[in-house]
């Protein structure tokens, strides 16, 4: 499939199982990782408007387990978690992924990040464990995935991480 570009996002799937999101932010790796990674900031972006996030509990530890959980627009609250497989600050986590509302479709979620001249490139890839799970993915990611979801929450990742950065200026 032909990658998709939304903003300074590029979203590939590499082949039926998995997705991979990649983004630039000018912003220094350790920032990055900590926007990724730490409750504080991952409660204004985990879930965007009209979303609202009801639940961040990150254990960032091999064995550790994250939980975020949020109420939809609609009235829904939907819950993600999972248990960490690799914690490599400020580089890389990897993780087990579960929708709690799809329970079929389990994943491994990886984050990585790598820095070059002050811009740290972020890629996120999802890779389900059969096609059934990915195949409920598929049916949601239209608005999750290509039109909205995660991609405005790397918007909204961007605009914390140039706040932060112009506070430290400041």
């Amino acid at each position: 499939m032909t990658p998709v570009r939304h903003g300074s996002a590029v979203i590939d799937f590499p082949n039926e199982l998995e997705i991979v999101i990649t983004r630039d932010f000018d912003a220094p790796i350790a920032l990055v990782f900590d926007v990724l990674t730490k409750p504080e900031h991952v409660r204004h972006w985990g879930a965007t408007p009209p979303d609202q996030m009801l639940e961040c509990s990150i254990d960032l530890r091999v064995g550790g387990t994250y939980r975020s959980s949020f109420l939809t627009g609609d009235g829904q609250v939907f819950t993600i978690r999972g248990t960490y497989l690799e914690v490599e600050p400020p580089i890389r986590t990897r993780q087990t992924w579960l929708f709690e509302m799809w329970p079929d479709a389990e994943a491994v979620e990886t984050m990585e990040l790598r820095e070059s001249d002050g811009v740290t490139t972020f890629t996120w890839s999802l890779a389900f464990k059969d096609l059934a799970g990915r195949s409920q993915m598929s049916a949601f990611d239209g608005e999750e995935i290509t039109g909205g979801g995660r991609l405005d929450s790397l918007d909204a990742m961007a605009d914390i991480l140039r706040s932060l950065i112009d506070r430290d200026r400041a």
